[in-house]
């Protein structure tokens, strides 16, 4: 998952001073709210006017946690934000996608990195943004849309998501559906619901090639490769 502040290029480098404290600290509480702690995900990543953030699997932190807890709390604390701080008004950009994310000793990288920051700063997500009074703006790769968002689990409503987005990355094509979130809470339902690694291991024998925890059960998979040197994810930068 990464954010981004809107507009941040007008504004003078003693308000980025005011606007990245109140970013990291209502960031970091919507990812706590939402139970993704920090043992639950790796260091905040500085992207100078904006953060990622990238989320190991687990059971506990599904993709649907972070689409119905974090993206609604980060959008009712930046409303609470605004409201009390008019003259530092905080308004963000935030993508959400799983994929494959590479380590070397300089930091992470890898295509789903790219496809990600495209996703961010398109055009479409920044002019749908501009021309709504909401102070978040959500953009979901479309492997999240149709595998979690479509199916409709825990409640998410698939009819919020438009295809608004399209990039283009090594010859390929990708969409982004976007949503703009309300400062409504969302209303809990017990289905349906993603299954879990549990649920796979008791009814469900494994195939070869068959990934178990992406991408329903998690919204963010790890594992070490110690002979290439790096630790691949399927992530969202989540």
């Amino acid at each position: 998952m990464a954010v981004d502040i809107e507009a941040s290029t007008t504004r003078s480098n003693p308000d980025k001073v005011v606007l990245r404290t109140a970013l990291y600290q209502l960031f970091e509480a919507a990812l706590h709210t939402g139970g993704v702690t920090r043992r639950r995900r790796d260091p905040l990543i500085n992207t100078g006017d904006g953060i990622l953030t990238l989320i190991p699997p687990a059971d506990h932190t599904p993709k649907t946690l972070l689409l119905n807890q974090v993206i609604p709390t980060l959008n009712r604390l930046l409303a609470e934000h605004n409201t009390h701080r008019p003259d530092h008004r905080l308004r963000l950009r935030a993508a959400v996608h799983t994929g494959e994310i590479h380590y070397d000793r300089h930091g992470c990288f890898g295509e789903a990195l790219d496809l990600t920051f495209r996703l961010l700063n398109s055009p479409e997500l920044k002019t749908t943004h501009s021309r709504s009074s909401t102070p978040l703006a959500l953009v979901v790769s479309d492997i999240i849309y149709q595998t979690i968002i479509r199916h409709g689990y825990d409640s998410i409503n698939q009819h919020t998501f438009q295809p608004l987005v399209h990039v283009k990355i090594a010859d390929q094509h990708h969409h982004g559906w976007v949503h703009l979130p309300t400062t409504e809470p969302p209303t809990p339902a017990p289905l349906p619901r993603a299954p879990t690694m549990t649920d796979i291991h008791s009814s469900t024998p494994l195939t070869a090639g068959n990934d178990v925890d992406s991408p329903l059960g998690t919204w963010a998979h790890s594992a070490t490769n110690a002979d290439h040197g790096y630790r691949s994810s399927t992530k969202k930068p989540s």
